[in-house]
């Protein structure tokens, strides 16, 4: 390794590629309340439940979480749900989905209304709302800032990468990546979300 690791949207060369993420599997408490955080306040469908193949004491189930890509977790009817996750390398800090814009406020409003506290951040080049699952798992809902086409998401995020480098700046913030995508010729919209706190130094 080099003092610096390059930041590019170019492929490596390595001993082979993936193509995307498939599925995340994680350890659930029970169905029950799995069910209502995930389908019931997420809104992800329920489109798979069968034993766990490996373990037949648990089940296996599995959420749609928007776009086609899956989130299954291990679940027991043994297992009561926690309030904290345990902190160690390894473990898993928190699980961003995506969010509509124009639905940053009326999700705020839901899980108000659910009992479900929350914060949100501005991220400089997305905008945030971090709230927990039944098991104290961190989940933040991001709303990104511009409309970036998919196929481009990591040639953007490697042009704002090297503005903000250059500027000397931080963080990426969003007037870098509104000059990454005019440099790089991309139409895009921006979208209007409510004020919040970059969470820096919090």
């Amino acid at each position: 390794m080099t003092d610096k690791t390059p930041i590019t949207s170019e492929e490596p060369d390595s001993a082979f590629k993936t193509r995307g993420v498939d599925h995340i599997t994680l350890w659930g408490s029970n169905e029950e309340d799995t069910v209502e955080f995930y389908r019931d306040i997420l809104g992800m469908p329920l489109v798979l439940k069968q034993p766990n193949l490996d373990d037949p004491r648990q089940t296996h189930l599995f959420f749609d979480t928007g776009d086609g890509r899956i989130l299954t977790f291990f679940v027991n009817d043994d297992r009561d749900s926690v309030d904290r996750q345990t902190t160690r390398t390894g473990a898993v800090h928190h699980i961003s989905f995506k969010i509509d814009p124009a639905e940053f406020e009326d999700i705020m409003d839901a899980l108000d209304e659910n009992g479900y506290s929350y914060n949100v951040f501005d991220r400089g080049i997305f905008h945030s709302i971090y709230t927990t699952d039944n098991n104290g798992l961190v989940i933040e809902l991001s709303a990104d800032k511009y409309s970036i086409p998919d196929d481009r998401r990591g040639e953007v995020l490697a042009t704002t990468q090297e503005i903000r480098e250059s500027e000397g700046s931080e963080y990426a913030e969003d007037r870098h990546m509104e000059v990454a995508l005019e440099e790089l010729g991309i139409d895009y919209e921006k979208h209007d979300l409510p004020e919040a706190d970059t969470g820096v130094g919090v």
